[in-house]
């Protein structure tokens, strides 16, 4: 009773800094209605609660002091409101949501705060019922339907995303902000090793996004998030169950996450097993009576992770393991016709994830990441591994945000990761070869009343080191059949084929040599979205960035069947006489000047999204025909998009033949738009609207290859009571618009559509589903596809589907 008083006494005369205060208030809607379930964020503090059924949150044990609250709820506009600490908790504050016809996500990819419809930089995310629907088997095929996005579809065994014209060691694929590490980047024929159906969200950054994670994002980044390193005790998770008819697939998956105390633990995994898929058409363009199956499109994938965390009040930390397996054909890769190929990958993955919030005058937090990826996958035909590929990565980003000066908010970013990819086989068209990275990031932003700046710089060292180098003894020539009369090399004629009585096959080699290259790619960035009022904004975002050139871009030198061609990097040359020699000119930094505009409204019933760019990148590297084809070392049935494009007569005579293609650098300009609208015309029925185009060429004249073509597309969702039905229709334009040694695309519609029904079951909601996809049967060939001409997409579709969240 005494320490009572003393205490009661002594607290009346501390001043009111010290003592405990909160934070409260109610959140509602424009109507006046309470918004339950909305997220309330101290920013400064990185503390979180959810509002109840009423509306209402408290924080409590909260220092003296003016906050920002950062408040946000499914169907309504992210909300941004100073606050004050209070000794008083029945003092609450009321905070109004604004409706938003588009969904507004943060996105977890960078370390400061950026969401769809607030950043300078054009951002998508696919989370929710929208990521579940449109999910797909491969990466690339999942996120298509974000505008800007397309696939370079591989038969539905691999696909990776084609972001503005852009694709392959140009665009990086992350999981949790780390490099997925596999050899997705090298060639379409190999599989992404990160699966979408047990993610939580996907984030799409379009452009530039070398600022945050290195030269390799120069046309963009795709970020794949899931609970691993859990940051929270509560228990939940949901499973899926499903079954499709073009190609009998059956899928299985599951996530959860639990708790006791401050440990928090996580645990998915996932099963799909799927036969070759049918087609409306015969797949082969120039066998029209073949089969309709796309033969060697099978797979058979599994996965399971498991992680846990330590919670504590400034923070976490957590660890997790995954392994990754996946065996799937390679469609147009049989040899001969006599056996197929398919491919065995396996990947070990461990993460390490971490945040530390501090309570001083210099950091606010600190956030780093660290993985190791230990990836493999081999190429087997008839029992026999023909060629193996690897990719051991280390990585490690640390981030230090400083507490605001002058009301600047940012930090620094440090960063590592080094890999050895190495590549052994009759196929393996790139040697051996290391890369080191290192890099430090500054990034600042300040509002200036109804004004955000955003700037960053970037600077790297990345080391390229490969042993042994081959220059191969290359008997490349031309045909001289009548078909191919007009593919001679611009200004030069090769007329060769006898020279050598060897080829790439025989193991003859002119020169063998170590390389090691250096560079220092600096990226600068800035940003600025004004306000305009409560409804609408405009953003504007300039980006210089540079990129050292990948391996593969430098190095190869061999058969690619995955490509259906004979690549040669561009440390080599052809010489006047027609031979491949050491290049003389110097390797150079590819480098994208980027400008992108940007006006969205961001409440209300309607809402849009317009984005128009312009990038223009000096010594872009591209695969340049030469007109010469060269053996394979293998007698392949390809009877492919090289074979319509070479002339279809004397086929057979040439069927151990691949066109050659040089790797060069030019100059070249991608400019286009990205429009998204969407409209609530009713609680129960929403419209939306999306239109992407590109257009790619080098600034001499002549189209860049495999551009994507314009789309066009719609999507209705109706939703009644617990029934919610979605109908997307698409339209692919034809494209014509292509560079030498390219064939025109038709145009093409897809109708998809779905219906499902929400069963509550006590804690479980469970949804069933039927969806169709390419409902009219349409022939559809994707024109960024290596595989177009004997690979189209799948026909009509059914999928069945239970899905359960507890």
């Amino acid at each position: 009773m005494k320490l009572s008083r003393l205490a009661l006494g002594l607290s009346l005369l501390m001043p009111a800094s010290l003592l405990a205060q909160t934070i409260s208030g109610t959140v509602t809607n424009a109507a006046g209605k309470p918004v339950a379930n909305a997220t309330v964020e101290i920013e400064s503090l990185k503390r979180v609660t959810s509002t109840n059924e009423l509306g209402e949150f408290i924080f409590s044990d909260v220092k003296d002091g003016d906050y920002s609250l950062h408040i946000f709820a499914p169907g309504f506009a992210h909300l941004h409101e100073d606050t004050r600490a209070q000794s008083d908790a029945a003092n609450k504050e009321t905070f109004v949501l604004a409706r938003s016809a588009i969904e507004v996500v943060d996105v977890l990819a960078t370390p400061m705060h950026m969401s769809v419809m607030e950043s300078a930089t054009p951002v998508s995310v696919l989370t929710g019922e929208t990521l579940r629907r449109q999910q797909a088997a491969t990466l690339g095929d999942t996120l298509e339907t974000l505008p800007g996005v397309q696939t370079n579809f591989h038969g539905n065994v691999a696909s990776t995303p084609v972001i503005r014209g852009l694709s392959g060691p140009r665009v990086l694929i992350t999981q949790n902000g780390l490099d997925v590490s596999d050899v997705s980047r090298v060639g379409p024929d190999h599989a992404v090793a990160s699966e979408a159906s047990t993610a939580t969200q996907i984030e799409v950054l379009r452009g530039p996004a070398t600022l945050f994670f290195g030269s390799g994002a120069i046309g963009g980044v795709v970020n794949v998030v899931d609970q691993r390193v859990p940051t929270s005790a509560e228990t939940r998770g949901e499973f899926l169950l499903e079954t499709q008819t073009v190609n009998d697939q059956k899928l299985g998956t599951f996530n959860v996450t639990t708790g006791v105390d401050n440990f928090a633990f996580y645990a998915d995994g996932f099963y799909r097993d799927a036969n070759d898929y049918e087609t409306p058409v015969a797949p082969d363009i120039d066998d029209p009576d073949g089969e309709r199956v796309v033969e060697n499109s099978n797979e058979e994938s599994s996965g399971f992770t498991f992680g846990t965390s330590y919670l504590f009040e400034q923070g976490y930390v957590g660890i997790s393991v995954e392994q990754f397996d996946r065996e799937y054909g390679i469609p147009g890769h049989s040899h001969g016709g006599v056996s197929s190929v398919f491919a065995d990958l396996e990947q070990t993955k461990y993460q390490l994830l971490g945040e530390y919030n501090f309570q001083n005058r210099f950091l606010q937090s600190v956030h780093f990441r660290a993985g190791s990826t230990d990836y493999e996958h081999a190429e087997i035909e008839g029992g026999f591994t023909g060629t193996t590929f690897s990719n051991q990565t280390d990585e490690v980003r640390v981030e230090l945000l400083h507490t605001p000066i002058a009301g600047w908010h940012g930090g620094l970013s440090l960063h590592y990761k080094g890999s050895d990819v190495f590549a052994q086989g009759e196929e393996a068209f790139t040697p051996p070869s290391e890369m080191e990275m290192f890099a430090l990031a500054l990034m600042e932003e300040r509002h200036f009343g109804d004004l955000l700046i955003q700037l960053g710089a970037r600077a790297e060292r990345v080391t390229l080191d490969a042993a042994s180098v081959l220059l191969p003894d290359l008997d490349a020539h031309e045909h001289d059949d009548e078909e191919h009369e007009g593919e001679e090399h611009e200004g030069e004629e090769h007329d060769h084929g006898d020279e050598h009585d060897h080829d790439h096959g025989g193991g003859e080699f002119i020169r063998q040599f170590d390389v090691e290259q250096e560079f220092t790619p600096v990226s600068l960035s800035a940003g600025a979205v004004y306000t305009i009022n409560e409804s609408y904004n405009v953003g504007v975002s300039l980006s210089r960035s540079e990129r050292a050139p990948s391996a593969s871009e430098l190095l190869s030198f061999g058969p690619h069947i995955g490509t259906r061609t004979y690549e040669i990097g561009a440390l080599f040359d052809l010489s006047n006489d027609g031979e491949f020699v050491l290049s003389q000119t110097p390797i150079d930094l590819e480098t994208a000047n980027n400008i992108d505009l940007t006006f969205r409204k961001t409440q209300g019933d309607v809402g849009f999204v317009f984005n128009a760019f312009y990038n223009q990148v000096d010594n872009y590297y591209f695969q340049d025909g030469t007109g010469l084809f060269a053996e394979s070392g293998h007698d392949h049935d390809h009877g492919d998009e090289h074979s319509g494009e070479h002339g279809g007569d004397g086929h057979d005579e040439h069927s151990d033949e691949l066109p050659v293609y040089l790797f060069s650098s030019a100059d070249a300009i991608l400019h286009g738009f990205e429009v998204q609208v969407a409209w609530q015309t009713t609680d129960n029925l929403k419209l939306d609207f999306f239109a992407d185009y590109v257009k790619a060429r080098l600034k001499d004249g002549g189209a860049l290859p495999r551009t994507s073509p314009m789309r066009v597309g719609s999507h209705v969702q109706y939703t009644l009571d617990r029934l919610r039905a979605d109908l997307d229709i698409t339209y692919f334009a034809k494209q014509d618009d292509i560079s030498s040694f390219e064939t025109e695309t038709d145009g093409y519609t897809l109708v998809d559509a779905s219906i499902t029904y929400d069963i509550p079951m006590g804690d479980i909601d469970l949804s069933v589903y039927l969806s169709g996809e390419n409902l009219t049967d349409q022939e559809a060939r994707v024109h960024t596809s290596f595989l177009k001409d004997i690979a189209p997409r799948p026909g009509r579709n059914f999928a069945f589907g239970v899905r359960g969240y507890f």
